[in-house]
Order: structure tokens, then sequence, then C-alpha cells
């Protein structure tokens, strides 16, 4: 397996698994059908007919001999209401996935109001939510009666292609940075060009170390009631859909971005859950550990090919401000924030680092995971899905949903996926840290009218 996959297998706690869940409402989907697709289109990408086994020193994927199809389906016919679904799926969050067999399975609950709900539980090391989103997107093409244009891919062994190919473009960003095909060994020292390639290089080490330095020092989130040790049990829920367009009026308006905007709703609902004074508040230290898809920085042979699962994000960590005292000052002082950690190289280092988990020695690991994970208190992920209906095996899917997993002792994530011109919240809590996620959701929906 790539260091990139394995890493979710090597952070793993047992308080905190690292599965993604993801639910569509899909208009009309009725068992029959849907076996079908899993058996016709599912299974042709050969990383989930096989499974992640530990063979010292590595993990490798190894094709399950016993896959069906029916291990990873379950059709449950309960006539759910909207209450009572959201607590089945919170159920289906905490019930543990068999190590024997591959880590994803699919619930399908047709009889649901509002229309069939479809629930996937997926490792991690299998995929990241942008894959997973490309995937489906490639398997629910946007007309009824068209058949997916491309699909399925070969699971083969990458890992010395890909070690080769992370070796070479390193060298290449220390020796060569911006430097195009001009060689140092092809000049003369005395060369200008060659002194121009020799001040780059010194230059680009200086900013990796400058960087590296200051991801390293960067202060731990303040205690709270959002960091109390986890319980292992999980509760989740999502919003109506709100129209996209209302968050774009409100990021032109302010000459934001619609990802500032959310960040802001997240800071707005946060603050009151922290369990501070306002005094406390004031010199609070709270921050979001924010995927970020860095597919477009790495080159071919890293980064995963197109429409294949895996793994291809780094993490940047905003800070919240949960001192802000109006909607307004919150929105800027996270646009400021976050023009900064764009121009950045955080999310790359902490790409790098996350991938050398697995291949720690378990005694290492914890502090690894550490490193990362006490300086931030939620996760908050936003995956953009299709801007136009698609269908899966010829039903409309209606809503898009999904939820992040936390590492380390973070119990709070927050994801928002926007589909067919809607944005949806949704939230997952360790009941230790939010026993109530729901009025959560409220107050981030609240956030958006306090911008008029």
């Amino acid at each position: 397996m790539l260091p990139s996959d394995s890493a979710w297998l090597a952070l793993e706690r047992p308080e905190n698994p690292m599965t993604i869940t993801i639910m569509l409402r899909v208009d009309g989907l009725t068992a029959g059908r849907f076996r079908d697709f899993l058996n016709i289109y599912w299974t042709a990408w050969e990383r989930f007919c096989c499974r992640p086994v530990w063979k010292a020193p590595a993990w490798y994927w190894q094709a399950d001999p016993t896959f069906n199809v029916a291990h990873h389906l379950d059709v449950v016919l309960d006539r759910f209401d909207q209450g009572q679904l959201q607590d089945w799926v919170s159920d289906r969050l905490n019930e543990p996935l068999p190590l024997y067999r591959p880590g994803w399975k699919f619930w399908l609950a047709p009889n649901a109001e509002g229309g069939a709900a479809l629930l996937l539980r997926l490792h991690h090391c299998y995929a990241d939510g942008l894959s997973l989103m490309g995937i489906f997107s490639q398997l629910c093409p946007p007309s009824p009666a068209q058949y997916p244009a491309l699909y399925g891919a070969p699971e083969v062994p990458g890992l010395g292609q890909w070690a080769e190919s992370a070796q070479r473009w390193l060298g290449e960003r220390v020796a060569q940075p911006g430097a195009g095909d001009v060689s140092g060994a092809d000049r003369p020292a005395g060369s200008a060009a060659w002194q121009e390639l020799a001040g780059k290089a010194v230059q680009s080490g200086t900013r990796l170390v400058h960087e590296l330095s200051e991801f390293l020092v960067e202060q731990m989130d303040s205690p709270s009631d959002l960091k109390r040790p986890l319980r292992g049990r999980r509760k989740c829920r999502w919003s109506a859909p709100v129209p996209l367009d209302r968050f774009r009026t409100i990021a032109q308006a302010t000459n934001t971005t619609i990802n500032d905007v959310l960040l802001a709703c997240v800071a707005a609902a946060v603050r009151p859950r922290l369990g501070m004074t306002d005094a406390q508040l004031d010199d609070a230290i709270l921050h979001a550990a924010v995927p970020v898809d860095i597919r477009a920085q790495l080159p071919e042979g890293i980064k995963p090919g197109d429409g294949k699962p895996g793994n291809c994000f780094g993490t940047v960590f905003v800070p919240l401000p949960v001192d802000g005292e109006s909607a307004l000052e919150r929105l800027f002082r996270i646009k400021h924030e976050t023009r900064k950690l764009k121009k950045s190289w955080q999310p790359g280092i902490a790409w790098g680092l996350t991938a050398c988990a697995s291949l720690l020695p378990e005694a290492g690991r914890r502090p690894l995971a550490d490193l990362f994970f006490r300086k931030a208190s939620a996760v908050v992920s936003n995956v953009p899905g299709t801007s136009e209906t698609r269908y899966l095996a010829g039903c409309a899917i209606t809503e898009q949903m999904f939820w992040v997993p936390q590492a380390g002792d973070i119990g709070l994530g927050v994801s928002i996926v926007s589909y067919a011109g809607q944005v949806q919240f949704g939230v997952v809590a360790d009941k230790a840290v939010m026993p109530d996620p729901q009025s959560f959701l409220s107050d981030c929906i609240a956030e958006l009218g306090q911008f008029g």
C-alpha cells in the first residue's frame, strides 16, 4: 500500500475509527437494482475487492478469496421518517466494520420517507472524500438513460514507482526550484545561471525549514468542552438543503470565498459550546483542521490517477475567531487567516508527515498523531459535488451528504457538501463533547441570517 493510504490504518484509534460515511437519497432505488449496480460497476474497482493486511514491515492490499457483494449490503425495510432516519444513521456510524473483509459496507433503506436512503461506510485507507466523489461522478451519469462512460481500475502495486517519483520530485524541488531545465552541472560555478540556481535552492530550503518550524511550534488549542476525553460513541445529524446562491451572494458582497462563509458559520456555532467565559474567550486558541486537495501540486506517479481511489490531501489548521463579536468580524478574520494559509506549504508538509505514520514503529505513531491533532478541536471538510442532478442505476439522487472521520482526540467533525445547486451541513460528534449536534447545526444556519 502507498504510505498516503496506509497512514490512516496507522493513525486509527478504537475510540476514533478512520471511516468515511456517505449518504445518498435516491428516488425509487430498489434492492435488486442496487445489487446489480454493485456487481457490475462498484466492484470494477479492484481495490474494493481487497482488504488491507499487515505483513511486516508494511501494509498490503490482499484480494478477498471469499468476496461476495452480499457480505457488504444490508437492506432495511423500515419506513423511517426524518427523525428515525437520523438516529438509524447514527447507529450505523457506530457499527464497526469487520477486519476479515474489505473495509466498506452499504445499507439501503428503500422505504424511507422522502426517497430511498443509501448509506456507505468506508475506511479512509481506500480513498479520501474527493476520490469517492470522483468515483460516484463517473458511476452516476447526468441522465437516467445514460450508462457510466468510464468505470473501474485495476489494483496494481505502485509503491516502487511512488517512492521513485517522490524522491525525484523532492530532488528537483531542492536542486532546481523554478530553474526550468537549467542544470548546475552544465554551468561553471561562477556563471550567473549557476548563481541564480544556487540562490533559489537556498531560498527554497530556507522557506521549507521556516514553514516546518512554524508548523511544529504552532500553539495547541485551549482546554475547552470540545477537548474532553472521548467516549467512542458518536451521533450525527444533517441540515435541510440551503440554496448555494445564498452563500455566493454573501461571498460576493464581502469579497470572500464560499469556504470563508462556511468556516465563519462553524466559528459562530462553536463559540457557545466551549464552556468558556467572555474573558476566557478573549485569550482562547481554537483551530479547525481543514483538509486541502493537493493533487494539482504533485507530479504524476505520486498523485492518484484520474478515477482511481486514493488519498491525496494535506491539512491546514485555521484559527477560528471564537472571540469575534459579530458575523462580519468573524468572516473577515477567517478570510485573513485562509489567505495566509493558501500561500503556505502547510498542506504539503502535513501530507508528507501523515504519510510517515505507517513507516514509524508503533511507539512513534502516538506522538506524531498528537503533533497534528492536539492543534485542532474540530475537523471541517468541504467537498464540492456536481452542479447538476445525477442518477444512480437510473434513479435520481436528490441529496448527497457525508461525515468526516476525526483523528486523535478530536471529537467534532463538520462537513459541508454542495450538490445540484444546494448546500447541506453535516455534523458528527462524540457524545462526550456534544450530546446535541442538532442545535449546533441550527446555529450554523442561523449565522447565515446575520449577513442579511
